[in-house]
């Protein structure tokens, strides 16, 4: 099974094939360009480059937010174009979802995870992964876009930090859980093509296929809004 999957949804462009779990290849730009100039060309360039034909893909993946309004909406119309196209399956990713796969296994199965994406305004995306007792993880706060310090006190337990808001919140994050935050290496705080690629197939063979009519990017930040 072929799976082409791209993340537009901050500064960096990312796409990726793969066939079933495998990488075949992925490209990663951080040129701070256009979306809307780099995401369809790189499809191409990397399409070329795996010697796969766009007939070839299988499945289509892209994150869906929360993230950049005009970035996401640049991913959107363009892999669902691709998919409308193709007549082929197409499944939204959460961003978060997807920047969670970067930290290593073994530290998955010991530490709870925390992406946190910089949202502007003072605020941050976020959500909570924790492991559980069938050594997969669970989601226990779910998406939402919050002030730095209004979630970190209610955490228990140690945990890795990951994404461009734990870098420009690092100080505050280390303030409020001394000695219990951790934090992944400067190259593991983007999202990456590949790991939507895998969480898009893990949706796919679950049934989770999307609606290529009515998928659309989830921005968050206004549903948050109307609930305070």
């Amino acid at each position: 099974m072929i799976t082409l999957s791209a993340d537009t949804s901050a500064r960096t462009t990312s796409v990726a094939l793969l066939e079933d779990d495998h990488v075949l290849a992925e490209f990663f730009m951080s040129t701070g360009r256009n979306h809307a100039e780099t995401l369809l060309p790189a499809i191409e360039r990397l399409l070329i480059s795996a010697g796969i034909k766009a007939e070839q893909i299988d499945l289509f993946a892209f994150t869906v937010g929360p993230g950049s309004f005009t970035g996401l909406r640049v991913g959107a119309s363009t892999v669902k174009g691709l998919a409308f196209v193709l007549q082929k399956p197409v499944v939204g990713v959460c961003t978060l979802d997807a920047l969670a796969l970067n930290v290593p296994d073994l530290l998955r199965k010991k530490v709870a995870v925390c992406p946190v994406l910089d949202a502007g305004r003072g605020e941050v995306y976020t959500a909570l992964y924790v492991p559980s007792e069938e050594g997969i993880y669970e989601k226990t706060l779910r998406e939402c876009v919050v002030r730095p310090d209004e979630f970190l006190g209610s955490m228990e337990g140690e945990i890795m930090f990951l994404g461009d808001g734990a870098q420009k919140y690092r100080h505050v994050i280390k303030d409020l859980l001394p000695g219990r935050s951790f934090f992944v290496p400067s190259h593991l705080n983007h999202i990456q093509a590949q790991a939507v690629g895998l969480v898009g197939r893990k949706k796919y063979h679950a049934g989770d296929i999307s609606d290529i009519i009515t998928l659309a990017p989830d921005y968050l930040r206004a549903s948050y809004a109307t609930k305070g």
